[in-house]
């Protein structure tokens, strides 16, 4: 079972936008979401090309392609939501960031709704998102991680996820950077659920007052109900920059 987070000893008080934090300066940490803001899953065609390959399948690119708009409106990890839920798999779905074998046993389930006839295939795709080659960092990670290291801005990476995301920092010589993580499944709670984000900011010895969280959704943004301020940036494709060096003007130059 996960554990818990346990709230600050006083009552965060609530946020206004999320700019109104900017005035709470100096930012001693900064909390990034991890998918669509520090990195991106793999494009489809790829994703759905090394599954293949992994079953001992060479898949032609139309059909590829095929295959990979079907698994994308069917749901895929760290994709978009699926078009629909089977009854079947919604339990597993409402748990999908608390418990691993909830996490795997959803989205094998909906992409074994896609009828590839490749034994196996439902599974290969899904172990694509535990690998970091089934990850693209964003290019302006490595930098902004590295800036916020050199200005002694404390960081954490919370995520709602269900599986372990160190591995993936740790191959890409990041996990230098970041100072602690504060995942769904480990926590018990998810964005934007205020004690996640107070989780962090213990985890760090920071008052959430002094912490920026970074994200791409409006779950991220719920950090201002914790007493962060919060920066929302567009989700990019993988292999573009997708602003985080807005983060240094707030957090080292705000």
């Amino acid at each position: 079972m996960p554990d818990h987070a346990e709230p600050p000893q006083s009552s965060p008080r609530s946020g206004d936008a999320a700019s109104a934090g900017a005035s709470r300066r100096p930012v001693e940490a900064v909390l990034f979401d991890f998918h669509g803001t520090l990195a991106q899953v793999e494009e489809p065609h790829a994703w759905v090309l090394a599954a293949a390959t992994a079953c001992g399948v060479s898949l032609e690119r139309m059909r590829a392609t095929a295959l990979a708009d079907r698994l994308l409106t069917a749901g895929r990890a760290g994709g978009p939501l699926p078009a629909r839920v089977p009854p079947a798999v919604a339990e597993l779905w409402a748990e999908r960031d608390l418990y691993p074998h909830a996490h795997r046993g959803a989205y094998t389930a909906l992409a074994a709704t896609v009828d590839a006839g490749i034994e196996g295939f439902a599974e290969a795709l899904y172990e694509r998102v535990l690998v970091p080659e089934g990850w693209v960092p964003y290019p302006d990670t490595a930098p902004t991680l590295a800036a916020l290291k050199a200005g002694g801005v404390k960081v954490a990476v919370v995520s709602n996820i269900g599986f372990d995301i160190r591995p993936f920092f740790a191959a890409w010589g990041l996990d230098g950077l970041i100072d602690a993580y504060a995942l769904s499944y480990e926590v018990g709670r998810c964005k934007p659920d205020p004690a996640i984000f107070w989780r962090a900011c213990g985890m760090l010895g920071v008052d959430a007052e002094r912490a920026l969280m970074v994200g791409d959704t409006a779950a991220d943004a719920g950090a201002v109900r914790a007493g962060c301020a919060a920066l929302v940036l567009p989700e990019a494709e993988p292999g573009r920059p997708n602003g985080l060096g807005a983060v240094l003007d707030l957090a080292l130059r705000g």
